[in-house]
């Protein structure tokens, strides 16, 4: 009966941390970090296909989004530079951003797409560029001013504000845009990006040792060198002086392939069984959209009451085993119940993964470079999902759904190995510890 009341505690403190101060505001600037994503890509399409651009020029600004994939070869400017409003390391680079990305956002708002086409290209990737940033600043805060018992916490409300403005940025600018014209969208949005900067300037400010600054008592080339080797080199020489760091890397790259490849063909597989956009979209929308708010949290738990280590592995295992509803969705047809029961399955247990993976990227950077190390490890667990979920189709075509679907179940078995391996040495590993410090 105690054991049981003591769970009940340990559960019980897992929840309050979502009430911590420092934990909500990481949900505000979750909200901050998802706004302008969908301003540059599907809303932004929207708003040229209303007023007749050519499908080709539609097409083409797809390729604005590449500054979130390419932002870790920025970051290490972001963690070593001084920002350009001497308020402090985050404080300071986040304010900056936040304020050109606000005037950007307006900038691409007040464009005509009929007249100035190139010029709405150009702020469209201005606007990417501020926001990829902003990110690397808020991971970094996130990480840094969070203890690692609150990273799991943090990692699932800085998910569940991003979905919610997406789906503000989203659905919620089509409304307005309909009934006030896309102005008046765009300048919605942009004030709202006031509660990230409102964050940033009365929130706490992590306190950090520095590092050693090599470039400080030279000049010339080899001042630039030492910054160079300090800034770049640093936090990779850093990762990289770490226990089984290849099998870190190969791990996170292989962890999110199987949601990936079964995520590229989950709509061509509605669609083939006779599911119609509508119902594709009411199911994904409004079910799937609960189910990834519900599951980011329960991730965030999860981490907090097990561990890093064994709520990655344990959500990695229930995300694999998500991808079997698929399976089940393509014996049973075309049936509505089923596809709500896949969407469900497959978001809510996607987004435990996600919750689980940002808390064991962020216990894997080092203070000294925050920034540049969690931008360069997150651009390695999208990696999948860019490159590898590419052959979905081929594979899909080649093989059948339900054989498709199962291999996408087993693909991620290989780095759930590594991560319960490593798990266990790392008990392993505190036991022995505890028995050196025993008398």
């Amino acid at each position: 009966m105690r054991n049981r009341s003591g769970k009940e505690r340990n559960w019980r403190r897992s929840l309050v941390i979502y009430t911590d101060r420092r934990v909500l505001l990481v949900l505000v600037l979750g909200f901050a970090s998802g706004l302008p994503l969908l301003l540059t890509f599907s809303t932004l399409s929207a708003w040229l296909a209303s007023v007749g651009v050519k499908r080709a020029a539609i097409g083409a600004f797809a390729l604005v989004g590449t500054p979130y994939s390419l932002k870790f070869i920025w970051s290490p400017l972001i963690d070593r530079l001084p920002p350009p409003l001497p308020l402090g390391r985050r404080r300071g680079w986040g304010i900056s951003i936040q304020i050109a990305l606000i005037a950007a956002t307006l900038g691409l708002g007040s464009c005509d797409p009929t007249h100035h086409l190139g010029a709405m290209g150009a702020l469209a990737v201005l606007v990417a560029f501020l926001s990829a940033s902003q990110d690397v600043v808020i991971d970094a805060w996130r990480v840094e001013i969070l203890p690692l018992e609150y990273q799991g916490p943090g990692a699932g409300v800085i998910q569940t504000g991003y979905r919610i403005a997406m789906l503000v940025s989203g659905a919620g600018a089509l409304i307005i845009a309909d009934h006030a014209g896309w102005f008046a969208a765009y300048a919605t949005m942009a004030t709202l990006l006031i509660g990230g900067l409102l964050v940033f300037l009365f929130g706490p400010e992590p306190q950090l040792a520095g590092i050693a600054d090599h470039g400080s008592e030279t000049q010339g080339g080899q001042a630039i060198s030492g910054w160079f080797a300090t800034a770049v080199g640093g936090p990779f020489t850093d990762f990289m002086s770490r226990p089984m760091w290849p099998l870190i890397i190969i791990a996170v790259v292989g962890y999110k392939l199987g949601e990936a490849l079964a995520g590229v063909m989950a709509t061509p597989l509605y669609i083939s069984l006779g599911f119609t956009l509508t119902e594709i979209a009411e199911m994904s929308k409004l079910v799937g959209f609960f189910a990834t708010i519900v599951g980011a949290l329960i991730g965030g738990v999860l981490a907090a009451r097990f561990g890093i280590l064994r709520s990655l592995l344990l959500c990695g295992v229930l995300q694999s085993a998500g991808n079997l509803f698929y399976v089940l969705q393509a014996i049973q047809g075309h049936r509505i119940y089923y596809l709500a029961l896949c969407v469900t399955a497959e978001n809510l247990t996607g987004a435990m993964a996600g919750a689980a993976l940002v808390a064991y990227l962020s216990s894997l950077c080092s203070p000294a470079y925050t920034a540049t190390q969690y931008a360069l490890l997150s651009s390695l667990a999208s990696l999948g999902r860019t490159l590898f979920a590419s052959s979905g189709g081929v594979l899909a075509d080649a093989l059948g759904w339900v054989p498709f679907f199962l291999l996408t179940t087993v693909v991620t078995i290989p780095a759930l190995l590594l991560i319960a391996w490593m798990a266990q040495r790392q008990s392993g590993d505190a036991r022995l510890s505890y028995a050196e410090a025993s008398p």
